[in-house]
């Protein structure tokens, strides 16, 4: 995986391009919105989040909203042209009667004709039963880095946590989103060693978000160096030749990219993105940008998604 990585450009994004185009229309893109249901006092030490406890951001902590309110933000949503809701709530696993106030969340927005999709933290095999039982699409539960990188960014969640939840979502007949952060002091073979996970996976991930470090104030990665863009854009190529059936989707971090380095993360395969000003509890491109930006690049949002699934894992270069 890491020779994928290190190919000159040109040919990354080449191979990655052609393989885009085998699979999906390369001028559509698939639009989600993302939603912070509950946020803030997460007990997490993760290196990056604003909304850790140990962390000294400006944050305050709110409580679960209520059922109205997210409704009132999926419609929102919807009517921008976005055909998923993702809803977040920073806890480091949900507890049952937490669970089924989202469970609630989730039946609303199913019954307004959006996809759905959440992030709560570490699930138990029956709690991911009881959200495909509500109607529940996708559960995202990202890697974050590679396993050897992975104790110098979190220590309260091992990277067996993460597999292990991902492996209740699926045994669950839920859908999988799962990926990573880029920019937080990790090498190139450690974007290659996530990537290796994520497709050895027993079924590639139906999305693969790659984030950009979004730098807070009051992380502890607040003044990492910042990443090459041309990386990021050969981890997007390289996600999408390894997962050629998956949606790969620019999600944290597009407001410190220029139109021009989002375009080339479309070409090298990129399909997907969060739509909406707000992503959590960090900032967003307006979605008159974002629509601007498809108008000049000739892409169409999508108006709904199949979930075919991807098909299995398959084995990578050893890194």
């Amino acid at each position: 995986m890491e020779q994928l990585l290190n190919l000159p450009f040109n040919d990354l994004l080449y191979r990655a391009q052609t393989l885009h185009r085998e699979y999906f229309d390369p001028n559509r893109i698939q639009v989600s919105t993302l939603l912070s249901i509950k946020t803030g006092a997460c007990p997490e030490d993760c290196g990056y989040c604003s909304q850790s406890a140990r962390n000294s951001t400006d944050l305050e902590p709110e409580r679960l909203l209520p059922v109205d309110e997210v409704l009132a933000s999926a419609q929102a949503a919807k009517a921008q042209g976005a055909t998923r809701f993702c809803m977040g709530a920073a806890w480091r696993n949900p507890t049952d009667t937490n669970l089924r106030k989202v469970a609630d969340m989730v039946r609303a927005v199913k019954d307004m004709g959006m996809e759905t999709c959440l992030t709560l933290g570490m699930l138990t095999r029956e709690q991911a039963r009881s959200l495909k039982e509500a109607g529940l699409d996708y559960y995202n539960h990202n890697l974050d880095t590679s396993p050897e990188f992975y104790g110098e960014v979190i220590t309260t969640r091992t990277y067996e946590d993460r597999l292990q939840t991902l492996d209740h979502v699926r045994q669950a007949g839920l859908n999988v989103c799962s990926g990573g952060i880029l920019g937080m002091g990790e090498s190139r073979r450690d974007r290659a060693s996530m990537l290796c996970q994520l497709s050895n996976l027993p079924s590639h991930p139906e999305s693969v978000p790659i984030n950009l470090l979004v730098q807070v104030e009051g992380t502890p990665l607040f003044g990492a160096e910042a990443l090459d863009p041309l990386e990021f854009v050969r981890t997007v190529a390289a996600a999408r030749i390894m997962m050629p059936r998956s949606h790969v989707r620019l999600s944290a971090g597009r407001t410190e990219m220029s139109d021009e380095l989002q375009a080339l993360c479309f070409l090298a395969g990129a399909n997907s993105l969060f739509y909406g000003e707000r992503l959590l509890t960090t900032d967003n491109p307006e979605t008159d940008r974002d629509k601007a930006l498809f108008q000049r690049l000739g892409l169409s949002m999508e108006q709904h998604v199949e979930t075919e699934k991807p098909p299995q894992g398959r084995a990578c270069y050893r890194v």
